[in-house]
């Protein structure tokens, strides 16, 4: 069920006002909860529920058992089945046609033609997003950081919340889980902060991201056909269209949640105004970063072990949140790309400091005007591999921007007429405004601050935005870019 549809429109309001009348009720709450979550899961395909199921059945038995005992083998071999079963079902759903194709390439290098047929598998949505947080909860067990809960239904709910199910973030149970054991009274203020954030996330989503999208899969599914400014423009708009869509569905997440007393953590911190790739890594898609760090970067030795050791296990961390993201090529360079960057950036951490302070350039004003776009630049590049359908694609397009004489029309030729594309210019702008100042003001504070008819003006103004300019139609795009991943 998507977030952007009439469904999810009919769906949240029933769930909200079941949730409130028995709220005061842990166990009925829970419930609720649960079938809900299935609900709103199996809506794509009620298949895929059994997934969820048995991954949330091995985990609460695991953490329980691994509590029980202190053997050291017998912990071992408890967490081997969790990461067995989590992670088989991951790397067979999402990765077995990635690894026949890699074997079937790796042949072909050296002259061998074979043919081996992939298998026909669906991707369940979400698997990436719900594996990662029921592991989590083991693993946490496993290192004694947390007791099990003796609580089933807490647990299923937990690992299943609808709010965040599909795209994240991706919870702790350390974090979410103990919000499973209270109850919560309704609290007018935080409802309509939840409200006001969700309307937020489909303005992002709706009203930017996926009117930016037209451009987008217009030159991005005919590489061969764009030059020049067209794939610079395309791959600046892909930048704001994966922001916007994605944290969008953070929001909408965070503030669904948020309706039902439920805290999520945050998810994106304006990323694009990093002066370095490493702060980028800390603004973009938090969750997952620190998910990588506590669980890959920090077993694989961290920056315990020297500096090459270090590099080496940055390096790595970046290239399985490549394969992450998607099986293919293109996301595994994307991720070396950044793992380069952030490594270069560690190597010369001190040099970069002497520099800074040598020219003054440490904080003030001069040291964002060059360091956010350099860095808004290297993070575009790299999204060319994210965006592109194929390496093939992905190096046309790269080849592709050196040629071409601009002309002010072509930019109307990509799908978006000039209404529609000044549109998508002002909201863009827009962003950028709204969120540097909301690192400086908060602008939901700034607007509690208002008197009544301003905070209202504002509100329907949101709302009429997103009625008369969103994108709708079954041609337009309309489902998350993270639901594939």
């Amino acid at each position: 069920m998507l977030f952007n549809s009439i469904d999810f429109a009919i769906f949240f309001p029933i769930v909200f006002i079941l949730y409130w009348l028995v709220s005061k009720n842990l166990f009925n709450r829970n419930v609720l909860i649960l079938i809900s979550s299935y609900f709103f899961y199996g809506w794509w395909d009620w298949r895929f529920l059994f997934l969820i199921a048995i991954s949330s059945i091995v985990d609460f038995v695991v953490g329980d058992k691994l509590h029980k005992t202190s053997n050291p083998k017998q912990r071992k071999n408890l967490l081997l089945i969790s990461l067995l079963v989590n992670l088989g079902f991951l790397i067979y759903f999402k990765y077995t046609n990635f690894f026949v194709e890699t074997f079937v390439d790796a042949f072909t290098l050296f002259g061998k033609n074979i043919e081996v047929s992939t298998l026909n598998i669906i991707l369940p949505v979400g698997i990436s997003f719900y594996t990662f947080q029921t592991l989590s909860y083991t693993i946490d067990i496993y290192r004694k950081q947390l007791k099990p809960t003796k609580n089933a239904l807490s647990f299923f709910a937990f690992v299943s919340f609808f709010p965040q199910l599909v795209a994240g973030p991706i919870e702790r149970a350390s974090h979410l889980l103990p919000q499973f054991y209270k109850t919560y009274r309704f609290n007018y203020d935080q409802v309509k902060s939840g409200l006001l954030l969700m309307a937020f996330g489909l303005f992002k989503k709706m009203v930017i991201a996926d009117r930016l999208a037209i451009a987008v899969n217009q030159v991005y599914n005919n590489p061969s056909d764009h030059y020049g400014f067209d794939v610079i423009l395309a791959t600046i708009f892909f930048a704001f269209q994966i922001y916007c869509d994605f944290s969008g569905y953070s929001d909408i997440a965070i503030g669904a949640a948020r309706t039902m007393g439920f805290d999520l953590m945050k998810n994106f911190d304006s990323p694009y105004l990093s002066k370095s790739i490493t702060e980028f890594w800390r603004r973009w898609h938090i969750s997952l970063s620190t998910w990588f760090r506590d669980y890959v970067y920090i077993p694989l030795g961290g920056s315990r072990k020297g500096k090459h050791k270090t590099y080496a296990n940055l390096f790595i961390v970046f290239l399985v949140s490549g394969l992450w993201h998607g099986a293919a090529m293109t996301f595994v360079i994307w991720g070396a790309i950044h793992g380069i960057i952030i490594v270069i950036e560690k190597a010369f951490y001190k040099q970069r400091i002497k520099i800074f302070e040598a020219l003054h350039l440490k904080n003030n004003l001069a040291s964002k005007i060059v360091f956010i776009p350099m860095i808004f630049i290297i993070v575009c590049f790299a999204w060319i591999f994210f965006r592109a359908n194929s390496l093939k694609d992905s190096l046309t397009l790269i080849s592709n921007i050196g040629k071409g004489v601009f002309n002010y029309e072509n930019i109307y030729s990509l799908g978006l007429v000039k209404p529609e594309f000044i549109l998508s210019l002002i909201t863009i702008v827009f962003l950028v405004i709204f969120e540097w100042m909301h690192k400086t003001y908060n602008m939901q504070r700034l607007l509690a601050k208002q008197v009544l008819p301003v905070r209202w003006s504002f509100y329907l103004t949101v709302v009429f935005i997103i009625l008369v300019f969103g994108i709708y139609g079954e041609n337009q795009v309309s489902e998350f870019i993270y639901f594939q991943f």
